[in-house]
């Protein structure tokens, strides 16, 4: 199992005993030394890479789950990192992710847009359509839930939480 920008290892607690193998990724040192603090509440030990998701140092096909939670919307080329983690993933592999991005509802939408210029000068993208990106990397998506999730602005607040699988390449 591959974390994509594992941060400071706050989901270290919620891995399964099943989970035989677990790789976090993150391109920041610091958030990595944190990692490491918490890894020990895992129930296996977690190999930590310094690392971006747009070039993962893994080999093809050696995966079998990729988990992204409120990642994807801080990585500068999101379609390549999206590519880089179905090539690690296993042909019968899956994706799982939780995500903001972009309202459905055009009045929220018209403010994600107006303000993600701002917004990712001081923290991330606003108004990336998480399920059109994933399907358009190859992905077909399983399962999808999406809505408004806890207290905030409405712009900030729409989620997408989901599992996606590899679609096989046509011969």
């Amino acid at each position: 199992m591959l974390e994509i920008g594992i941060g400071s290892g706050l989901n270290c607690p919620f891995y399964s005993p099943a989970v035989e193998r677990i790789v976090g990724l993150d391109p920041s040192r610091e958030l990595l030394r944190r990692a490491a603090t918490r890894s020990w509440i895992a129930s296996h030990p977690i190999h930590l890479v310094q690392g971006s998701a747009e070039a993962i140092p893994l080999r093809s096909e050696t995966m079998d789950t990729v988990v992204v939670t409120w990642g994807l919307c801080s990585i500068p080329d999101v379609r390549r990192a999206l590519s880089e983690m179905r090539r690690v993933l296993r042909p019968e592999g899956q994706l799982l992710f939780v995500e903001h991005g972009l309202a459905p509802d055009p009045p929220v939408a018209r403010w994600q847009h107006r303000l993600d210029p701002l917004w990712t000068k001081v923290s991330c993208h606003l108004d990336r359509p998480m399920d059109t990106l994933i399907a358009e990397a190859g992905f077909a998506i399983c399962d999808l839930q999406t809505g408004y999730l806890g207290q905030g602005p409405k712009l900030a607040t729409f989620m997408y939480m989901g599992r996606a699988v590899p679609i096989p390449e046509a011969v």
